[in-house]
């Protein structure tokens, strides 16, 4: 077999065998999934039903033990909501595994098909918004105005713009949407809440698998944090997200999002569901923003963010980079949040403001 790139097989297995549990795992246990993404390579132990998930880079930007520490906090959190695999053990950085590795719990189960598996999609993602910030959540981001936080990363993102070879009418677009977005033009009253709850932020839906009992298991934790509900609606429903994963590559019609974020209303608290409304359009708009800052980051520099990748793989993460950043679709995907006719009203303060006069952040706890 030849080695995969990141990581020596031999070094992996004897990771592995560390471990108290996997102590007898034998070396032809070991098989290498079909890569999927374009952060993590994943194993199958045969026979024990886990999964060694191996990372390439990190699309956060950590050192190794960081990103490691990181993601097993993720797992573990979220393991409460039964809709994520189970945290098994980590492998530290070394020769041969030089980003380490977690083992998680594998899940059995199949690609969604879209619209029909949207609303178990929901579900599951309603799970992991019941899920409120714990008084110490650390390793895991929990900014104070999700909201400021996601224009803050666009803002930092948004330098991919200027370097990926955009056509004019696509970058006139963009500074527009930028522009809107900075000015806060669909943003709700400044004394609406703001629920801050988990997120899984990555939630495109080629990250779900769906089980034989029709459930769905959120599968890459890797960006987990406590954020806006509504952003994760946003990326889950989003083109650009159901377009991303060639084994999904589906659109959506308007009555199929609607008929998404009903279902996650009705298994989420009322109140929950209440103050997450009023900001499904501005987080549409700036989660929009920032797959479409990182996809142009794709754009330039393509599959070397991810070594070896299939060549299929790469033609297809080529061609949607093409496909979404060019002025047509960009057009058609805005429709989704086109402005009421109301004078822009600015948030350069409010997004900023102290707890006396900005946005008030609601801890939202559920029932688990």
């Amino acid at each position: 077999m030849s080695e995969p790139a990141g990581y020596s097989t031999e070094a992996l297995h004897a990771a592995l065998i560390r471990l108290p549990r996997l102590a007898d795992l034998p070396p032809d246990a070991l098989e290498p999934m079909p890569l999927k993404g374009v952060a993590h390579d994943h194993v199958r132990l045969q026979g024990r039903r886990l999964v060694a998930r191996i990372p390439r880079w990190s699309q956060l930007g950590l050192d190794a033990w960081t990103a490691l520490d990181r993601q097993a906090a993720a797992f573990r959190r979220a393991e409460m909501s039964g809709h994520t695999p189970r945290f098994a053990g980590l492998l530290p950085p070394g020769e041969g595994l030089p980003l380490g590795a977690l083992v998680v719990g594998e899940v059995e189960g199949r690609t969604p098909v879209l619209p029909d598996d949207m609303p178990a999609i929901a579900r599951a993602l309603a799970a992991i918004h019941r899920m409120a910030p714990p008084d110490f959540y650390e390793p895991l981001p929990a900014p104070p105005d999700p909201v400021a936080a996601l224009l803050a990363q666009v803002e930092r993102q948004a330098e991919w713009f200027d370097r990926a070879a955009l056509d004019a009418g696509a970058r006139a677009l963009f500074a527009e949407e930028l522009a809107a977005a900075r000015a806060g033009d669909l943003a709700p009253p400044p004394e609406t809440p703001m629920p801050l709850t988990a997120v899984g932020v990555d939630v495109h839906p080629g990250n779900f698998l769906i089980d034989g009992h029709g459930k769905a298991w959120f599968t890459d934790l890797e960006k987990l944090q406590y954020g806006h509900p509504a952003s994760d609606l946003a990326h889950a429903s989003l083109y650009t997200s159901t377009k991303w994963d060639p084994a999904v590559n589906a659109e959506l019609a308007p009555a199929d999002i609607d008929a998404f974020v009903e279902a996650w209303a009705m298994a989420v608290p009322g109140d929950l569901a209440d103050e997450v409304r009023p900001w499904l359009k501005p987080l549409r708009r700036l989660t929009w923003l920032r797959t479409l800052s990182w996809m142009a980051r794709w754009s330039v520099e393509g599959a070397t963010l991810s070594p070896g990748m299939p060549e299929g793989l790469r033609a297809h993460m080529d061609a949607h980079a093409t496909d979404i950043l060019r002025a047509g679709r960009i057009e058609q995907v805005r429709r989704d949040w086109a402005p009421v006719p109301s004078p822009p009203r600015s948030r350069a303060n409010e997004v900023c403001a102290d707890a006396a006069g900005g946005p008030k952040v609601r801890r939202k706890r559920g029932e688990g």
